[in-house]
Formats: C-alpha cells, structure tokens, sequence
C-alpha cells in the first residue's frame, strides 16, 4: 500500500512554515526531514512515523491509537507510529508534528 498522499498534502502544510524542510521516499512512505532528520512520515501502512523523545515514549504509547514504531520485528527507539484514526483532526496531527520537531530541531544538521 502506498502512502497516504492526503496526509501528505496535510503534513507540506503544517511544515510549509519550516526552514529546511525536504522530502524523501523512504521505506515505502514518505519522510519529511528537517536539515537533513527525519521528523515525520507518512507510512505506506497509511498512518504516521512521528520522531519523539525517547523519555516520552511510555506516555505516547498510552495515547489512542498509537504504538512504539517496529521495523523488520524490532521496535525503533524513538519512533511511534499513529494510526489514521488518530490523526482525522488538524489539532491531532499538529501535536506530532509539533512533537517531532522539537526533537530534531536540537539536532545537529547534516
């Protein structure tokens, strides 16, 4: 399954205001990096892959709908994935994206 190119169209707008954003297609989906870190992506299984502290992870993991994000059966520090239903809303999905770029932005660019 591709991505969802209507979460896409959703996440240009609410990183349209940052510096040194780009895309790229990535594991399917497709990633949006800030300087050169991944922050977000829209996920071929049709959700979102949302960067976070990994200090937040147990209280992400306790909101609906999301999971500690996995690859190839391992879970990926730092990373939850949020499924569609958790993201229908402007507010919903802007606090990921809000999330996520607060961690790459104390980042070192690359």
């Amino acid at each position: 399954m591709p991505y969802d190119e209507n979460l896409a169209k959703r996440l240009r707008a609410l990183l349209a205001s940052e510096e040194g954003v780009t895309e790229k297609r990535m594991f399917g989906g497709l990633a949006f990096l800030v300087h050169g870190n991944i922050c977000v992506g829209a996920s071929h299984t049709g959700g979102l892959l949302a960067r976070i502290d990994p200090e937040d992870a147990s209280a992400c993991w306790a909101r609906p709908h999301v999971e500690p994000m996995r690859m190839r059966g391992r879970t990926m520090e730092g990373w939850v994935s949020v499924a569609p239903e958790g993201l229908k809303t402007r507010r919903e999905l802007a606090s990921w994206v809000d999330r996520s770029l607060r961690v790459v932005r104390g980042l070192p660019r690359k």
